[in-house]
This record gives C-alpha cells, sequence and structure tokens, in this order.
C-alpha cells in the first residue's frame, strides 16, 4: 500500500511539474525554479500551520493564534495575510506579485521564525515576471489539496518540491548539478551506510538531499527521525536558500550553514566529529585555494595539490568523522589511480591506515551535470567496531558500470534492485557470519565482474590504485561448469599447442622463402 501510495505522489508531482512548466513561457529554468519552488514552499507551510490551528481551535485550553503553541511543535507560523487562502483569492489581481513578497516578508518577520531568516524568495513584484503566470500557478498549486492528515499533506508537498527541484536540475543541464545529486547515488549512499541515528553532515550540501533520503530511510525502517542530527554547509547562497526550504518541506530541522569561503577557508562545524557524512563534492575543482592551506592540520596523509581539490575533499571529510564514523563521497574516477601532484601517495596513506572500506565504480550518465562515470569511497574511522565484521586489511570492491537503465537520451538511473544489490552486497561483506544466519540471509561471496573483498598484500602488488575492474575480473561463464583452475589449465593446454604450431609454421615460411632467394 505504501509503494502505492509513492507511486500516485510521483504521478501527481509529474503531472503538476508539466503544466508548471508550461507556464513558463521564456523565463529561464534557473530563475523559473525560484518563483516555483517559493510558492510550494509559501503552500507547505500554510496547510502545516491550518491543520494545526484546526487542531488547537478544538482544543478548549489551546490558543490558536498564539505563535508559541505552533513553536512547540515545530510548526512554522503563518501571519494571517500569508496564509494561503490569502493568495488564492487574489490570484488574479494586479499586485498578486507584491501580495506573494509581503506574504514572505511577514514569515521571515515573525519571532517564532527564526530559521528562515533571509530565506525565503521576495522579488515576485518584480516588471520582468509575468503576473498572469503568477496568478495561474497560485491556482495550480491550489489544487496540492491536504489528505487525511498534516502528515501525509507534508508527505506529498515533500515529494512535490523534491520531484521540482530534480526536473530544474534536469531543464539546467550542467548547472543543475551544481544544487542537485541525482536519487540514484543519493540513495546507493544511504543503502550503504545505514544512518539509523547519531549526526549527519555533509560539507557541500546542495538543495539537502542527502538529508532527506538519510531521514526516509529511517522512517522506511522503522526509526525514530528525532535520533539523526543533522549539520550541513553550502558555499552557494541560493542553493543555501533552496535546501533551507526543502528540509523545512520535509519537517527535517537541521544546522545548515552559508559561507562564500566554503568548507576548506571557513569551516562553519570546526568542531563536529559526525557518525555519518555523505557528500557529493563538485569533481576536480582546480581553483579551491589550495596554496593558502598548505599547513593545515587536515591534511594528515599529505598535501593536496594546489590544482585538485579531491584529496582535500576527502581529508577534510576524515577529520570531521568520529571514532567510529563512516563516510561516502562520490568523487570523478580520477581519484582512484591519478599519480600526479602527489595523490598517489595520498591515496596510498589512505589505504595503508585502513580508511578504505569500500569503493564502488558507477557507469556514465547518471548527473545532470556531467556525462562521465563517477564512483563512490566508502571510508572508515574503525573497520572493526559497531558490532560489525573486522574488515581490517581488506577493501571490498564492487564494479556497477553496468548497471542502471536509460531514462531519456542522456540520463541513467539505477532501479530499487539496482540500489540493493549494491548496498546489500557492501553489508553482506561487512556482517558478521552470525548475524547473517540469525537473519537467515546468505553471506558474502566475490560475484566475478561484479564484486572482490582484496587484502592489502595484491592491492599494494598494483600500485595502490583502486580502480575496481582491476580487482573483480570478468564474469565466470556458467555454461560448461568447470571450475576455475581447471580452465586455466586447459586454456593453459591450448596456448602451448598453439604457441607450438605457430613455431611450426615460421620455420616453413623462413624455409620457403630461402628457396626463393636462392
Amino acid at each position: 500500500m505504501a509503494t502505492d501510495t509513492r507511486k500516485a505522489d510521483l504521478d501527481f508531482a509529474a503531472d503538476l511539474f508539466k503544466a508548471a512548466d508550461k507556464m513558463r513561457g521564456g523565463l529561464e529554468p534557473s530563475e523559473y525554479k525560484h518563483v516555483a519552488l517559493g510558492l510550494i514552499f509559501l503552500k507547505y507551510i500554510s496547510e502545516a500551520f491550518q491543520a494545526m490551528h484546526d487542531q488547537l481551535a478544538e482544543d478548549e485550553y489551546a490558543d490558536p493564534e498564539d505563535p508559541e503553541e505552533y513553536l512547540a511543535e515545530n510548526v512554522f507560523w503563518v501571519p494571517e495575510a500569508a496564509r494561503w487562502t490569502t493568495l488564492q483569492q487574489n490570484a488574479r489581481s494586479e499586485n498578486i506579485g507584491k501580495i506573494i513578497d509581503d506574504a514572505m516578508e511577514a514569515i521571515e518577520a515573525e519571532p517564532t521564525n527564526e530559521s528562515l531568516k533571509g530565506v525565503l524568495p521576495k522579488n515576485y513584484a518584480r516588471p520582468t515576471l509575468d503576473k498572469t503566470m503568477l496568478g495561474e500557478l497560485v491556482d495550480l498549486f491550489s489544487n496540492i489539496k491536504m489528505h487525511d492528515s498534516a502528515d501525509r499533506a507534508r508527505d506529498l508537498l515533500g515529494r512535490v518540491y523534491e520531484y521540482f527541484i530534480s526536473g530544474f536540475a534536469s531543464a539546467e543541464g550542467k548547472r543543475g548539478g551544481e544544487f542537485f545529486t541525482p536519487r540514484s547515488v543519493v540513495r546507493t549512499l544511504v543503502e550503504m551506510l545505514e544512518p539509523y541515528q547519531g549526526r549527519v553532515y555533509d560539507p557541500c550540501c546542495g538543495s539537502g538531499g542527502m538529508f532527506i533520503q538519510s531521514e526516509k530511510f529511517i522512517e522506511e525502517h522503522g526509526g525514530n527521525p528525532l535520533n539523526l542530527a543533522v549539520y550541513g554547509q553550502e558555499i552557494n547562497h541560493t542553493t543555501w536558500r533552496l535546501a533551507k526550504m526543502n528540509l523545512a518541506v520535509h519537517g527535517i530541522d537541521a544546522d545548515i550553514q552559508w559561507d562564500s569561503a566554503g568548507s576548506f577557508h571557513k569551516d562553519a562545524h570546526p568542531g563536529l566529529k559526525a557518525d555519518y557524512i555523505l557528500a557529493n563534492p563538485p569533481f576536480n575543482i582546480s581553483d579551491w585555494g589550495g596554496d593558502r592551506l598548505a599547513e593545515d592540520d587536515r591534511w594528515q596523509y599529505g598535501i593536496p595539490p594546489k590544482g585538485n581539490a579531491n584529496f582535500a575533499w576527502i581529508q577534510h571529510i576524515i577529520h570531521h568523522l568520529a571514532p567510529r564514523g563512516h563516510a561516502g563521497v562520490v568523487l570523478a574516477n580520477g581519484s582512484m589511480s591519478s599519480q600526479t601532484s602527489r595523490e598517489g601517495e595520498i591515496r596510498k596513506r589512505l589505504i595503508e591506515e585502513d580508511r578504505v572500506d569500500c569503493m564502488v565504480a558507477l557507469p556514465g550518465q547518471l548527473f545532470y551535470s556531467t556525462q562521465i562515470p563517477v564512483c563512490l569511497w566508502i571510508l572508515s574511522r574503525d573497520k572493526s567496531a559497531n558490532g560489525l565484521r573486522d574488515r581490517r586489511g581488506e577493501v571490498l570492491f564492487i564494479d556497477a558500470r553496468n548497471m542502471g537503465h536509460m531514462v531519456d537520451r542522456v540520463r541513467r538511473e539505477f532501479s530499487d534492485d539496482d540500489i540493493e544489490k549494491i548496498a546489500g552486497t557492501y553489508r553482506r561483506w561487512r556482517a558478521k557470519p552470525e548475524t547473517l544466519e540469525n537473519n537467515k540471509r546468505e553471506p558474502y561471496s566475490d560475484k566475478p565482474g561484479f564484486s572482490k573483498a582484496e587484502g592489502l598484500e595484491i592491492i599494494r602488488k598494483l600500485d595502490h590504485v583502486l580502480t575496481p575492474g582491476r580487482y573483480v575480473g570478468s564474469v565466470a561463464d556458467e555454461g560448461d561448469g568447470l571450475p576455475f583452475d581447471e580452465k586455466f589449465a586447459n586454456l593453459a593446454t591450448k596456448l602451448s599447442e598453439q604457441l607450438k604450431q605457430s613455431n611450426e609454421l615460421s620455420a616453413r615460411i623462413e624455409c620457403l622463402i630461402e628457396g626463393i632467394s636462392r
């Protein structure tokens, strides 16, 4: 039933996005997204407020007009002039832009809405914005009706907001990748790390997708999202505002900071030691200011090159990991094998000091911003902790380059089964055998062409290169049922025979040539 509900919500969100996109006209997606997302946010907080207002009105000891009543329940107080009914009544007014701006200002001005200060868009009255289009959007979003409960309405509005963010990321192409990590990638990381409780951190959080999927994971597995504390930082102020609204729509209380200097140069959470870190840093950035951070304490595995921030991100993330923390990081494939500018030495130290738990090679075309294939680094502070199998001195390699399906001409997605195959393999590998037996689950075993658990001795022989394809081998031929040793011996014999035939032919050719020359 829950699956059917999610499917219906997704279909509704898709239809709503198509309808809203038709109204865009000549407005660029990068500009229009703030118009549409701001209105969805206003609709969300108004619906949540109204549900709470109705509940308080039925309680003779409560005051539905007291903002403190809403603060206690983590619901934003919405002044009367900012409630959706007011917007809906004025949707066809020539002043609808100013009415929306005034509503946003009024919400931010409320003392109980401190977390929304400076977050909401307030430029709907600008002359270049078509007021007829604005009114039509208000009418369209008015059709997102309340359901049986405030939670159900919040879920639907959250899915609508999330779908709109992904839709705008797709429309913006490369620029869309600056604020959005594809759901396939986020879900894979979340399912691998299983963040049930503790502190979750993302040093480059974009629109907040890592946090939302973490909360969903907990809810789907019967946990309590309140057991998760969320921390993040974002360098782009516009994207930070999107994240704040996105998390509010999903009912997530988070400490998300913005600073134009970014996480490297002005760490907003310097003392944080997180239990889980999920991050999709910008790939291969060369202008990250590394020359000003040469003596930084975070570079415990080597000074990262000035021309590429990949290993600066990895070390920043490890620096913020709790003693038993785990991290999942999306990086460009070059990070697995590059030997230039000290990157090979840093990777070697990370491996030798047992910080690398698992490497996953992903297929290309998963991202809106780039078609190149990327990889997942799963890092760990302690590979014997948290009641899991002792994996010290071992790394799991997963080659998922051939997985996923095309959803259009240029973009690929993972199915639920794809995600479970990757995440389930990792979970089985790190689980204690008795735990798997008790839960009647199959133990981990290497799958040629897909996964291989390898020790440090072999990794050293391959110069500490972490490309999964170097380790997993090729898919086994299951047609003849012969064991590998026997197959190898047969192939060796066949090769020896072919070499012998080749030598005989070479000798005959030489004789023929000598005969002709005489």
